[in-house]
């Protein structure tokens, strides 16, 4: 089968850990032991979250002027590139050397007419306490909003649109290759105008016509909605989004809670999740399925293999005519 796996912020760094490498490694060893059993028997594409890698970048540049600042675009390449080469490494050592891997800085397109821009909703970064986080909204114009008991940075949202590198990540899949791409819901990009290039900061690339150029975007994409465009365009079997839960809850937290199993996109819809954590995820494997007629996946980082054998996890898909439950 072809495989996309999209690993959770909780893959690569857990809230209230450290944002060292050597953290950041050690959670990434324990992710490439969940998808080596899969890598060794199917083709594998990984993508995964990028939240509190761009956070930091973003507040490492605080060190320069404001003008001085790298944007968005170029913090979110920086960390695929980073992200990617301990995915490589560490689940490189877990597989026979002759496996490739690839990782490829993956742009996306937006629209910039896309509405999340007048209402940012994407957390980046590391908590705050109120006090703090109005000193820094003060001086930086950044906008925060509370996160659980803390508050955090948020920057607009946009959904993509279209993933530029599909064709050579297509060419590596059928070359036997690994990749590792869409990181942090991919480089967020759009075509600007001629009048407005000498406000943007890049040169002019994939030209559809001379009074256009592709320019970078302060936002960040939504990571699930990008890795379901990508598992889509790519023709993939199956669409794995691994988070900290073993699956999706209905009564989350209550006496009552139960998991579902297996459930179709329309049983999915008659429920409600919360936006800011399972919301996004249930709602990039409803599309999924419903597009393509295949499999969509939400469980544990650490039940993959299981997940793929349809043992584990939530799995959503139009076939499914009842809704079934664990346990």
């Amino acid at each position: 089968m072809r495989v996309v796996v999209a690993l959770g912020g909780n893959a690569l760094l857990k809230r209230g850990e450290p944002m060292t490498a050597d953290v950041q490694r050690r959670n990434i060893r324990i992710a490439a032991e969940a998808m080596a059993p899969v890598a060794r028997e199917h083709q594998l594409v990984i993508s995964h979250g990028n939240g509190p890698q761009v956070g930091l970048l973003a507040l490492q540049g605080a060190a320069y002027r404001p003008d001085e600042a790298y944007p968005l675009d170029v913090l979110g390449a920086e960390t695929e590139g980073m992200i990617g080469y301990m995915i490589e490494q560490e689940l490189g050592n877990l597989l026979p050397f002759e496996v490739p891997f690839a990782t490829l800085l993956t742009m996306v397109e937006v629209d910039g007419d896309d509405p999340a821009f007048g209402d940012p909703t994407k957390f980046v970064g590391p908590v705050y306490g109120a006090a703090e986080a109005e000193r820094i909204a003060a001086e930086k114009g950044w906008v925060f909003k509370p996160d659980g008991a803390s508050w955090r940075r948020v920057v607009p949202s946009p959904a993509p649109k279209r993933i530029f590198e599909i064709r050579p990540i297509r060419w590596l899949l059928d070359q036997g290759t690994i990749v590792i791409c869409a990181g942090g819901g991919g480089i967020p990009t759009m075509y600007q105008s001629a009048m407005h290039q000498s406000a943007m900061h890049q040169p002019a690339m994939h030209q559809p016509g001379k009074e256009r150029r592709l320019v970078g975007v302060e936002a960040v994409i939504d990571k699930d909605l990008c890795s379901e465009l990508l598992a889509r365009e790519l023709g993939a079997d199956l669409l794995i989004m691994a988070t900290d839960a073993e699956a999706v809850f209905l009564g989350w937290g209550t006496p009552d809670a139960r998991a579902i199993h297996r459930a179709s996109p329309d049983a999915m819809d008659r429920y409600s999740f919360p936006a800011g954590s399972m919301g996004p995820k249930v709602d990039a494997a409803c599309r999924f399925a419903t597009a393509t007629g295949r499999t969509a996946a939400i469980g544990a980082l650490a039940d993959i293999p299981a997940i793929v054998r349809g043992e584990k996890g939530t799995l959503i898909d139009n076939a499914f005519t009842t809704t079934s439950w664990h346990g």
